[in-house]
């Protein structure tokens, strides 16, 4: 398994160590930000009848954000730049810190397809300001293979090709894998330690060449990662194959949120129990006890096809706020509350997420982090 270092400086792809060789580790999503990337939703079938309201949460989501962080936006057109454009000034966004980007997208889940960011620091230091020298942060980013969720959508999956075009606006470093994986599927604490769910890396319709230790080690060898906890299943309604980001998140180094069905009687609970008690047995990349924090469930969320992948636990942590996917559910304010403890110099932002969670996904599958 070799990586590919591809750049904008040069047309032609060489050779090259991978990422952890390089001294490039995947960094905590609550580390400083320079960006959040977000694709503008525009597809009928992902949003039956609810396109406009899903424009109105990114909408929302590109207000709250751009006074803390670049907003880098995909549209497919002039005319929905335009669009968007007016409808941001509108709602009193924040522009200075909105670029928008006319680059071709079938669909919005950029989590999922777009660039994973990894980040290293130099040996040497450079001059920050008149208080002295600091460490100097190098950013690249890993482009993995897309297949729309082990093949389940032939036209989604042309979106494979998102990171490649990116290359030219990054203007950084990009470690081209011959792996499948969706940004949704991991998340780490920026130490050394990723989450992850069976139910998901395993499944024969993305690497099936690969062992659960094969698969271990192009998380290390592409991410930095020393340590894996392996959850088990993900929650109904979600056509990911158990996306880890709807069930557990890391909140700090050592501290993570579970989510936990109340109700002994909802599809959700065995498997929501089960990951939790693995939680409880699960160490970090030192060997150290991980802190779980029991997180509510918005109960059933329905459509007319069946439970949608409802979840509190598809939160967005950006430089001075969480966006927190609500429902109208009585639990929303617990899980507002269990928030606001966990990053108290952060606002919580709830947005009412029903419309979006039609798409099968929340606030965390429509964005992307892009570290400082």
């Amino acid at each position: 398994m070799t990586a590919k270092l591809t750049s904008n400086t040069t047309s032609k792809s060489k050779s090259f160590q991978t990422p952890k060789s390089a001294g490039y580790r995947m960094p905590a999503e609550w580390e400083r930000h320079e960006a959040t990337w977000l694709s503008w939703p525009k597809d009928p079938v992902t949003w039956p009848g609810r396109v406009p309201q899903a424009e109105e949460i990114f909408i929302k989501m590109i207000t709250v954000l751009s006074p803390h962080e670049t907003v880098n936006l995909l549209v497919n057109d002039a005319k929905t730049e335009e669009n968007v454009s007016k409808r941001l000034k509108a709602a009193g966004t924040d522009l200075k810190n909105v670029k928008i980007h006319k680059i071709v997208t079938v669909d919005s889940w950029i989590r999922d397809y777009g660039p994973i960011f990894i980040i290293r620091e130099r040996k040497g230091v450079r001059p920050l300001d008149s208080r002295g020298l600091t460490p100097f942060r190098e950013i690249a980013y890993t482009d993995w293979i897309f297949n729309a969720w082990g093949g389940k959508y032939a036209d989604l999956a042309k979106d494979n090709v998102i990171p490649e075009k990116l290359e030219p606006v990054l203007k950084i470093p990009r470690f081209e894998t011959r792996l499948v994986l969706e940004g949704g599927s991991i998340d780490v604490n920026g130490s050394g330690t990723l989450l992850t769910t069976e139910q998901c890396l395993l499944t024969n319709t993305r690497n099936p060449h690969l062992s659960k230790e094969g698969i271990e080690k192009a998380l290390s060898d592409y991410l930095g990662i020393k340590h894996v906890i392996w959850l088990g299943e993900g929650i109904v309604g979600d056509d990911t194959d158990g996306h880890v980001d709807d069930i557990v998140r890391f909140v700090g180094p050592k501290t993570v949120i579970c989510a936990l069905e109340e109700d002994e009687h909802d599809a959700n609970y065995p498997m929501l129990k089960e990951n939790y008690e693995r939680l409880k047995q699960a160490v970090d990349q030192d060997g150290k006890k991980l802190e779980v924090i029991p997180f509510p469930m918005p109960g059933k969320v329905m459509s007319d096809e069946g439970r949608l992948p409802a979840s509190y636990a598809n939160f967005y942590i950006a430089n001075h706020v969480v966006l927190v996917p609500v429902f109208g559910h009585k639990n929303d304010k617990f899980a507002l509350a269990i928030l606001k403890e966990m990053f108290p110099k952060r606002e919580i932002a709830g947005i009412h997420c029903e419309p979006l969670v039609w798409g099968l996904g929340a606030i965390h599958c429509v964005t992307q982090q892009q570290p400082a």
